[in-house]
C-alpha cells in the first residue's frame, strides 16, 4: 500500500496528522479491550462480572482519545472523554477504597 493511499484512507495530510490518527486508534484499541476483558471475564464466571481492568482500559483509553479530541479540536468528542474520565476515576476509587475497608477489617 503506498503512503498515497494510506493517507487518504485515513483522511490526513501529513506526517504530524498520521501519528495523531494512530494515536486516535491506539486509544480506541483500549476502549474496545475494556469489553473484551468484560466478556471473557463473564463467560468464565458464567454470569456479568466489570473487573478492575475494564476500568483501567477505560481510563486508560479515555486518556488517550481526549488527547486526541484535544488535537482535533472537538468539543463535542472533549465533553465525552473527559465526563467518562471523571466516572473511571470514581469507580477506581469506590473499588480500592472498599478493598481498604475490608483490609482494615480483617486486621
Amino acid at each position: 500500500m503506498s503512503r498515497e493511499t494510506l493517507w487518504a484512507a485515513l483522511n490526513v495530510t501529513n506526517w504530524g496528522e498520521f501519528w495523531w490518527v494512530m494515536v486516535g486508534l491506539t486509544g480506541q484499541v483500549m476502549f474496545t479491550m475494556r469489553f473484551l476483558v468484560q466478556w471473557v471475564v463473564s463467560e468464565r464466571s458464567r454470569k456479568s462480572v466489570i473487573p478492575v481492568a475494564f476500568w483501567y482500559f477505560s481510563l486508560g483509553g479515555g486518556m488517550i482519545l481526549l488527547s486526541y479530541a484535544i488535537w482535533r479540536k472537538d468539543p463535542v468528542f472533549i465533553l465525552g472523554q473527559s465526563t467518562g474520565m471523571v466516572i473511571y476515576l470514581r469507580n477506581l476509587w469506590l473499588i480500592y477504597a472498599e478493598r481498604r475497608a475490608r483490609a482494615h477489617a480483617d486486621d
